[in-house]
């Protein structure tokens, strides 16, 4: 029985969510509300939690059509470096159900494809979930040119409320996005939610780096060189300043793995890379 009250909110919610065919009906969850009754942070500005979900869905709008460029010039061309070695580390096989989320353009998705077989002839699927259409587009069309035809479904749902059932996936990865979540707490517990028991949680993201001397060369670099040179690649300053921000705002390496026990998952552990400038988390539902 469905309540007047869980309909008005399902229909708020569904712009959310565009599913394609392939990966089946709605999630009946209700969506995660935001309120701008509390307060979160968008960068180093202080805003409502339905400001900093537009102005971060306004961010990747912008940069979508640039994104490649964007990481180029956040991680200086060593996330691709990151990214195969994150996806060497996932190990996935060839029946592997992979849930991709915030992987809008496809990098993840990709590497997986080519990890279990572009075929998928055991059977492996990637699902890609973002809440901007715009980076959603540019993956379908970059798989298109690419020559990825199956295995793969692109669906525009949010992080906080996922639109998929209880133990759905053997694997959840999220890289360069959690940062950008509103509650990331709530991101958290919707991936144990959707993981199958045994399914593995795996997060790379930007960190922190703490090796004296080499902290003050990365904050000189990422305050003084990447909002210029985003202005200058993208004509975008302020989406590359806000990008710079959101990494000095996400918790640290080990307050982040206590985030992960804290949704319940165990065996949690993390490898930074570059010196902390990246690191990837990983944890097991049991």
């Amino acid at each position: 029985f469905t309540s007047t009250r869980d309909l008005m909110l399902l229909s708020r919610c569904s712009s959310l969510f565009r599913i394609s065919p392939s990966v089946g009906r709605l999630s009946r969850r209700l969506c995660s509300g935001y309120s701008n009754n509390k307060q979160t942070h968008f960068g180093f500005q202080t805003v409502g939690e339905e400001q900093k979900k537009d102005k971060v869905l306004s961010v990747f709008h912008n940069v979508a059509d640039t994104y490649d460029v964007m990481n180029d010039v956040m991680s200086v061309g060593i996330h691709r470096v990151w990214k195969n070695h994150f996806m060497s580390k996932l190990d996935p096989g060839s029946s592997t159900k992979l849930l991709d989320v915030a992987g809008g353009t496809g990098d993840i998705a990709f590497r997986f494809l080519d990890h279990v077989g572009r075929d998928c002839g055991g059977g492996a699927s990637v699902v890609v979930c973002d809440i901007n259409k715009s980076m959603l587009e540019v993956g379908e069309a970059r798989a298109e040119t690419l020559g990825y035809n199956s295995g793969v479904s692109w669906v525009e749902g949010d992080a906080q409320a996922l639109p998929f059932p209880d133990n759905s996936f053997d694997c959840y990865t999220i890289a360069f996005g959690i940062r950008n979540v509103v509650r990331v707490d709530e991101a958290l517990a919707e991936a144990y939610r959707v993981l199958k028991p045994g399914g593995r949680f795996m997060c790379l993201e930007f960190s922190k780096v703490s090796t004296p001397g080499l902290d003050a060369l990365y904050d000189f670099y990422s305050f003084q060189v990447i909002p210029p040179l985003g202005k200058v690649i993208a004509g975008d300053w302020d989406s590359y300043q806000y990008l710079v921000e959101s990494i000095r705002q996400f918790p640290d390496q080990e307050t982040f793995a206590k985030m992960i026990r804290e949704a319940g998952f165990r065996f949690v552990d993390y490898e930074n890379l570059s010196f902390g400038v990246a690191a990837i988390h990983s944890g097991f539902k049991l």
